[in-house]
């Protein structure tokens, strides 16, 4: 996603785009590195990691090479960013059924949903600014789906399903 992102930044010459997704991009590379050293089944995270980078590389070469037009590439390359922040938004409800059969919410990070609606409702509102769809749309779900995990956070709250256990006893 980072990635995506970075290169519609870089195609618009938008350096918040570029700025933020660089720093992303890293993290996420940071985080892959250590998930993979730390591993104990390395070669499937390996293979999914190769696996995600011919995926990518095999984008970038459709991106540029096979699309000439700048504008046509800026707004396929948007759509696909789009597709891929939607979809990333939206993952956190496929435990949707599990949560209200169990009237739980113990699958569900509140830390993320905070963040991601603070995330969201961010990038809706530059999108916003730049009167830009493909930044503005995408995060607008990131808003909807956070109010929603809020909502199950109130209707079925954490603590309910499990008495107090204090950590030192």
């Amino acid at each position: 996603s980072n990635l995506s992102w970075l290169g519609y930044g870089c195609l618009k010459q938008d350096w918040t785009l570029i700025t933020v997704n660089t720093i992303g991009a890293a993290l996420q590379t940071l985080y892959i590195l250590a998930y993979l050293y730390y591993s104990p089944a390395k070669r499937p995270v390996l293979l999914q990691s190769l696996l995600l980078l011919a995926v990518l590389a095999a984008g970038y070469g459709y991106f540029t090479v096979l699309i000439a037009d700048v504008r046509t590439r800026l707004a396929r390359l948007g759509l696909f960013c789009s597709v891929f922040t939607i979809s990333m938004y939206l993952s956190p409800l496929a435990d949707l059924a599990k949560i209200v059969r169990t009237k739980s919410t113990c699958c569900l990070s509140f830390p993320l949903t905070v963040t991601t609606f603070l995330a969201s409702t961010s990038w809706t509102l530059y999108g916003l600014q730049l009167h830009d769809p493909y930044i503005t749309v995408p995060n607008v779900p990131g808003i909807v789906t956070s109010v929603m995990r809020f909502w199950l956070f109130w209707r079925y709250p954490p603590g309910r399903d499990k008495p107090y256990r204090p950590l030192h006893a």
